[in-house]
């Protein structure tokens, strides 16, 4: 039953970041020949900002992926995400992560809790390792990824490229997903059948704003990636604006994304929510 707890906290949107390899990098050049492909969209969507959301789900395969136009210089991005620490304060501002660790080098150890108020020593801990894939003048691709999880998911990844669109902007590709389980499908039936019955993403199908399992993709995967932009956005400033810039940004799309106030958000993160 714990883990079965934890499992749904997954879906919900606000739990560690369980995700599935994306297909290899293509470089600058394909993330350059995505860019235009993505461009009507990113001049034109719901999100107000240049930003292009897509989601799937098949086989028990679930997928996310953001393109999108960042208002940093790419020495910025490439410099501010390169190492697996600068990853850590990245991962710890969704609501449920309550601690992550890193060795410095090829590994980061999160810490997952039931709850958001969870006691520390109840939190489920997550190993992924870490690796800059690529580091050039002109593209930086980062991987995490873990092959186990809890209740039999697996084959976890993040992966997050960039590569400048000019000299003040920079094109970036994150994508997220994560392979289930038959635990794991059983806990995000529960999930959806109950409390997240009502909860929607931000692509529309028949008129509608998507729900179920896409819905959960989208929610989780604009977490992650509002949580890079606001770690890129606050780099050098203290934890309190990245931690105000990062809920700010998340209510922009509330319907969507909210689960808490502002106070209560800043009291569990000041209280925890520590990266190392």
């Amino acid at each position: 039953m714990r883990v079965l707890a934890l499992l749904v906290l997954l879906f919900v949107g606000y739990a560690s970041p369980l995700l599935i390899a994306a297909q290899e990098d293509s470089g600058p050049s394909g993330l350059k020949q995505k860019y235009e492909e993505v461009k009507p969209q990113l001049d034109k969507n719901a999100f107000g900002r240049p930003l292009h959301l897509d989601s799937g789900d098949a086989n028990g395969k679930m997928r996310g992926d953001v393109h999108a136009v960042l208002d940093h210089p790419f020495k910025r991005v490439s410099e501010g995400l390169s190492s697996a620490k600068q990853w850590c304060e990245v991962l710890v501002l969704p609501f449920n992560v309550q601690k992550c660790e890193s060795d410095g080098g090829k590994a980061l150890k999160l810490y997952v809790g039931r709850k958001p108020t969870s006691p520390i020593e109840e939190a489920t801990q997550l190993d992924f390792s870490y690796a800059v894939a690529a580091k050039t003048a002109d593209h930086v691709l980062v991987k995490l990824s873990a092959p186990t999880g809890p209740a039999g998911t697996k084959n976890y990844v993040i992966t997050f490229a960039a590569t400048p669109l000019d000299d003040k902007r920079t094109l970036v590709h994150m994508h997220y997903g994560y392979s289930t389980g038959a635990m794991s499908q059983m806990a995000l039936k529960t999930y959806l059948s109950t409390s997240g019955a009502d909860k929607v993403g931000f692509s529309s199908e028949n008129g509608k704003l998507v729900g179920g399992t896409r819905g959960v993709m989208e929610r989780n995967t604009m977490r992650y990636f509002l949580a890079i932009d606001s770690y890129l956005n606050t780099l050098g400033q203290p934890v309190k604006a990245r931690l105000d810039n990062w809920f700010g940004a998340t209510e922009k799309y509330a319907k969507q994304l909210r689960e808490m106030s502002r106070d209560e958000y800043l009291a569990i993160k000041q209280g925890g929510g520590k990266a190392g």
